[in-house]
Order: structure tokens, then C-alpha cells, then sequence
């Protein structure tokens, strides 16, 4: 005899509606992270909305621009309360990014404009912009530094993998096909170290640019597909199963 799992018509009212708040607040988290991704990442090849060449310049680099000037051409612009200091940061690039010129006429700059959220301890996930040394990796043109990748991608994996941990908990309890489920609840897990790991191919292989593109898609769309199946079958799925985990 198959033993016989909880199911979402086996949970009272109140651990419903605790799902379903934390669901609808991680969906709402997701939005509000893809939105941030956009203003964070889109124009840094110098041209409106995001595109598969700022991924490029993300983390592959670019003999064309820098990913300082990238940011000063395009999101980074409108935190200029000056608009010629714009012009003054790219005379500085185009000479060499030199430490000297930095301390007298970027640092002053960076230090009233942009460094409220390019600093460690507001947001490790941007450009440390406090001192030359992290002005500097942004200022030559190059590849996104391994150490920035690692620090990142820790960040990343810790937070998403407790995420989907608990998304996937929820929707273990879906009546459905045991085989569907197993798969669906691995697809976003698979997808995020797919994410992860083609950031740092990317940094060789521009072209991988298109898998961190369809993995990020893939494990937003796994979860969203979790979130909403979990809620439709919690408050309105009637159908009960003997189907086994």
C-alpha cells in the first residue's frame, strides 16, 4: 500500500494563508529584482534598455568602452548633479585612468554623486567606487575581476537556494503527476547554477552571454509556474490524490 502524503486540501485555512502571503511577497521581490536588474545593467553600451551586448560588457568587458564610461554614457548620468562632470570622468578615462588626476579631480566627484550606493556595505552586488583601486577596474576596459564574480555569485547562490528551497516545499504539496513534480521542483535550481556559472564562462566567451540570458529566464519562469500553480490549487483546486512523493 502507497503511503499517502499531505496535500494542500490537508492544511488548515491558516497555513494557507501563510503560503500564500510568503509566495505572493517573494513574487512581488522577484518583480522589484528584475526591475533593479534593468536600471543597474541596461545601457552600458551607450544605448537605451537593456541588451544582450550589456551582458557582454558585464562580464566579458569591451576594447570599445570601459564599464565606467558604459555607466557615465548611460544609468549613471541622470546622478550627476553636474552634467559637465560627465565630460571631465571621460577625458580621465581616455588618459589613462591615472591615480594622480583621480585623488584631484574623480574622487571629489564619485565621493558627492555616485558612492552613497557604490560602496561594500550598501550594496556589494555594484562596483566598490570608495577608492581608486575599485575606480580603477572599471576604468580600463576588461573583463568583470574573478573576485567580483566569487563574491557575487556566494551572495547569489546562498539567497536564491533558501528561496527555492521553500518555494519547492509549498509546491510538493500540488496534486499532480510525482513525476512533473520532481522534475519541476529541480528545474530552478539547475537553472540558477547554469546562471551562476555562465557568468564566468562569459567572462572567456562573450557568446555565453545568451545562456546567463535563457537560464536567468528559465529559473524566473520554473518559479513563477511554482508560485501561481501553488496558490490556484491551495484556494480553488478541489481534486484530491493518492499520488505518492
Amino acid at each position: 500500500m502507497s503511503k499517502r502524503y499531505n496535500r494542500f486540501s490537508d492544511i488548515s485555512t491558516s497555513e494557507k494563508i501563510l503560503n500564500t502571503v510568503f509566495l505572493l511577497t517573494i513574487g512581488l521581490a522577484y518583480l522589484v529584482a528584475l526591475i533593479n536588474m534593468y536600471y543597474t545593467h541596461q545601457a552600458r553600451d551607450g544605448k537605451p534598455g537593456i541588451s544582450i551586448e550589456d551582458i557582454v560588457i558585464l562580464y566579458h568587458g569591451s576594447n570599445q568602452q570601459t564599464r565606467l564610461g558604459s555607466a557615465i554614457n548611460g544609468i549613471m548620468e541622470p546622478n550627476l548633479r553636474f552634467k559637465s562632470d560627465k565630460e571631465v570622468i571621460l577625458k580621465w578615462i581616455q588618459n589613462g585612468a591615472e591615480e594622480f588626476t583621480y585623488k584631484t579631480d574623480i574622487a571629489p566627484i564619485l565621493n558627492r554623486d555616485c558612492v552613497q550606493c557604490h560602496n561594500p556595505a550598501s550594496n556589494p552586488n555594484l562596483p566598490d567606487l570608495t577608492n581608486y583601486i575599485g575606480v580603477s577596474t572599471v576604468a580600463h576596459a576588461g573583463a568583470a575581476s574573478l573576485p567580483s564574480l566569487i563574491k557575487v555569485s556566494h551572495i547569489h547562490l546562498f539567497g536564491i537556494a533558501f528561496i527555492l528551497y521553500f518555494i519547492g516545499k509549498i509546491f510538493l504539496l500540488c496534486d499532480m503527476n510525482i513525476y512533473v513534480k520532481r522534475i519541476a521542483v529541480v528545474i530552478p535550481f539547475i537553472a540558477m547554477l547554469l546562471d551562476v556559472l555562465s557568468w564566468f564562462i562569459t567572462r572567456w566567451f562573450s557568446g555565453f552571454a545568451y545562456v546567463v540570458v535563457l537560464s536567468g529566464t528559465l529559473m524566473g519562469l520554473s518559479m513563477a509556474i511554482q508560485i501561481l500553480l501553488s496558490i490556484y490549487q491551495m484556494w480553488f483546486y478541489k481534486k484530491t490524490s493518492n499520488l505518492t512523493l
